[in-house]
């Protein structure tokens, strides 16, 4: 169950800008910043990772 909390603070990390050129390239400065650092450090890609049940480095899946 994702509190209002999670919800809010996953929408930062939806618009982050490094977060999105991660999410968008999968390679990178940006990229290897996310996959090491952001998902343990950063409180907005941990609970990105508990809304999304994915990464904040791995890609969106295109919509259907």
């Amino acid at each position: 169950m994702n509190s209002r909390r999670d919800k809010a603070l996953a929408k930062v990390c939806e618009n982050c800008p490094v977060c999105n050129q991660a999410r968008r390239k999968q390679r990178g400065i940006a990229y290897a910043l996310v996959k090491k650092v952001e998902g343990r450090v950063c409180p907005f890609g941990r609970s990105y990772s508990r809304v999304h049940n994915r990464k904040p480095h791995e890609p969106v899946p295109p919509a259907s």
